[in-house]
């Protein structure tokens, strides 16, 4: 699965975040980067193939050998981004953080905030996805191995419910915790607009997907954009994406 997880980034590197960047941040091959929850590493290393001056940091330290293993070049540490000495680490800030789908898996936001804070330079920009909470797959159900990972929604049925389903379809119970974890965790839209406005970040550019730009590797789905309608957002949209700027 590691393996997986590592083309998988590689791909979508090349062939949305690259693009993404050339159009949104012309200059960021000249930026120093950072890389929030950079599992096996794919970006930092098609990021290094580009010279580029960027480093990682993961929670998970299999997944951090893995990343070593694939690329021994590659400069990634093994820490918590609400981690206050995190910062101590690079003494240079950074001219932009990357952060895909992690936000949502911090139950401590202000104080990933913070140190997105110290680790930006003034004027830094931050690029973040996650899914909304009430979204139909914002569980990671579909990372299971029965039926069970395509029933949408399925994180917001009652606890009991969905070990009960767990059971009866016998899904792995870490994949049953998880879901009901990440729902616990999870993070609507309206809420994270209110913490990057509460620690002095403004949006460059806003998007919300009905089909994520990743589901184009992971299913040969071409991405569908979703209006920012309220209420309706939170349930539709399966991703969002935004740069902002510090």
């Amino acid at each position: 699965m590691a393996e997986k997880h590592y083309e998988e980034q590689i791909r979508h590197t090349k062939e949305y975040l690259i693009p993404y960047l050339n159009r949104h941040l012309p200059d960021w091959r000249q930026y120093r980067i950072l890389e929030v929850g950079c599992a096996e590493g794919g970006f930092l290393s098609v990021l290094r193939e580009h010279n580029v001056d960027a480093v990682g940091v993961e929670l998970e330290p299999d997944r951090v050998e893995t990343a070593r293993r694939r690329d021994p070049l590659l400069q990634i540490e093994v820490g918590d981004i609400t981690d206050s000495t995190l910062a101590a680490k690079w003494p240079q800030h950074f001219d932009l953080i990357v952060m895909r789908d992690v936000i949502e898996h911090v139950p401590e936001r202000d104080a990933a905030f913070a140190n997105l804070n110290r680790l930006l330079k003034p004027g830094g920009c931050l690029y973040i996805t996650f899914p909304p909470r009430f979204s139909a797959f914002a569980g990671h159900q579909q990372n299971g191995r029965t039926t069970l990972k395509r029933v949408p929604y399925l994180h917001l049925l009652p606890d009991f419910a969905i070990r009960f389903l767990g059971q009866i379809f016998g899904e792995n119970k870490a994949l049953i915790a998880a879901v009901i974890h990440n729902y616990r965790t999870g993070l609507t839209i309206r809420r994270f607009e209110t913490f990057y406005n509460k620690h002095g970040f403004t949006p460059v550019v806003e998007e919300l997907f009905w089909i994520r730009p990743v589901f184009k590797i992971r299913f040969g789905l071409t991405p569908r954009r979703f209006p920012n309608i309220p209420f309706f957002r939170e349930f539709l949209a399966l991703g969002c994406e935004y740069l902002l700027r510090k």
